[in-house]
């Protein structure tokens, strides 16, 4: 591997040869002869710039060091053009170098390049002969110190992290007795031999409905996102299962595809990731509404056993058993106790005794109506007197008056008064009218 400032180096000294060497000659034709004497005396004819660059660009071609190399910098300037062509500087703290991925080569990366970020680029070196600059024509492109995919996988959580993918709140609950259940994974796998002899020895009331795909290569995640989308759109299933056995990173990639996190996450119905091993966590795994630790864990997830449920079963008859034991004890003793009741054994006594009583009720309710009654009586009578004794009619009957001005106010003073004022004067008998001639207070 080849630093790029030992690159660098090499391409200023191949140029800085052929600038030398132009110079020198431009510069005996314009000092020592003219343009016809040289070409006799140098036998070379003059070139265009565009000659001299496409002499430059074969001559780079040629160098086999050029045709090959792996150049190690950071991206900058790095842009995307709409032809799907990628353009960008790689640089370290001396110098940089001009770089571009045509579309074909873009297509194969697994990961999104960005500014600042380290990258090993692999590529040729040669001119574009018409701005007469060499550059890095980059057909591979990986980050520097981890793998691609390792980076790939990174971006993806984090941008599917920012967008709520992976919000449990619309994580939904897996049914506890699933009576359909659909297996998103490859036929040929040994990981639906696994799922398919554990759900038939725990839970064999299920039906399983297996639904084949690839589960790696480019072709895998349209099958898996179309499997999903059609267990949807038909109904089939009350839970779905997708993965596959262990493998490389490259082997379980299909499940870190965005393709297949979004349909997962827009699954109507609850999805259960089963991807590799326990170490082996997916983006799947983050986006489902369940993960499991392998294949055979899903299947032990999704359905109860049916051992446990028996024993269940049993728990709960017996326990129900004891349960209507002890009402039927209950009844019995009730029963038992009604039986020795004396309203059982003699009605009629026991009516007579009820009908005593009630008379008994009625006269003491009648003593104390009548207690009640004359008390109040009593107390009415005292209220009435004392009413009787303050009331201003009473003191008139004794033949005093009371005064009122003409707005109904009692006169309490002559200097409420002024002659010629209307009054009116009220008696214990009755009522006359009169106006003030004098007031003596």
């Amino acid at each position: 591997m080849k630093n790029k400032s030992e690159f660098s180096l090499y391409f200023k000294s191949i140029l800085k040869g052929y600038r030398n060497f132009f110079i020198l000659s431009f510069y005996h034709s314009f000092i020592l002869y003219d343009s016809n004497v040289l070409r006799r005396e140098c036998h070379m004819d003059i070139l265009s710039v565009s000659q001299l660059n496409d002499y430059i660009k074969r001559q780079f071609d040629r160098d086999e060091l050029l045709a090959g190399v792996c150049v190690r910098g950071e991206i900058s300037n790095y842009k995307v053009y709409p032809s799907g062509h990628h353009y960008f500087t790689l640089k370290d703290a001396e110098s940089a170098i001009r770089c571009v991925m045509f579309k074909g080569s873009a297509l194969s990366l697994r990961f999104r390049p960005e500014n600042g970020m380290a990258v090993l680029a692999i590529g040729r070196v040669s001119v574009y002969p018409r701005d007469g600059a060499y550059q890095l024509y980059c057909t591979r492109l990986s980050p520097d110190g981890v793998g691609d995919l390792h980076v790939a996988y990174e971006q993806l959580k984090q941008k599917l992290l920012a967008e709520g993918l992976f919000d449990p709140a619309h994580k939904k609950p897996i049914p506890s007795y699933p009576h359909r259940i659909a297996i998103i994974t490859s036929s040929a796998g040994a990981a639906i031999h696994d799922m398919l002899r554990i759900l038939g020895k725990r839970y064999p009331l299920s039906k399983v409905m297996l639904l084949p795909v690839r589960v790696q290569g480019v072709e895998a995640p349209p099958e898996i996102v179309g499997a999903i989308r059609y267990v949807n759109r038909w109904k089939l299933a009350d839970v779905i299962i997708t993965g596959r056995g262990g493998g490389s990173i490259e082997d379980l990639w299909a499940f870190n595809d965005e393709r297949v996190a979004r349909a997962i996450y827009a699954s109507e119905i609850p999805v259960i990731s089963a991807v590799g091993h326990e170490p082996d966590v997916t983006i799947s795994d983050f986006v489902a509404d369940l993960r499991a630790a392998t294949p055979s864990n899903a299947a032990e997830l999704v359905a109860p056993d049916q051992m446990e449920l028996k024993t269940a079963l049993l728990h709960a008859q017996s326990a129900m058993n004891s349960a209507m034991d002890r009402r039927v004890k209950l009844a019995r003793r009730q029963l038992d106790s009604l039986k020795s009741a004396h309203v059982l054994q003699s009605p009629l006594a026991w009516t007579q005794d009820r009908r005593m009583r009630l008379d008994g009720l009625q006269q003491r309710l009648l003593r104390l109506s009548q207690g009640m009654l004359a008390g109040k009586r009593q107390q009415f009578t005292r209220l009435a007197a004392g009413l009787d004794a303050m009331s201003p009619l009473k003191v008139l009957s004794r033949g005093y008056s009371m005064a009122f001005q003409a707005d109904g106010s009692i006169v309490k003073s002559a200097a409420q008064v002024q002659p010629g004022d209307r009054i009116r004067v009220q008696t214990g008998d009755g009522a006359f009218e009169g106006i003030v001639d004098q007031t003596n207070p």
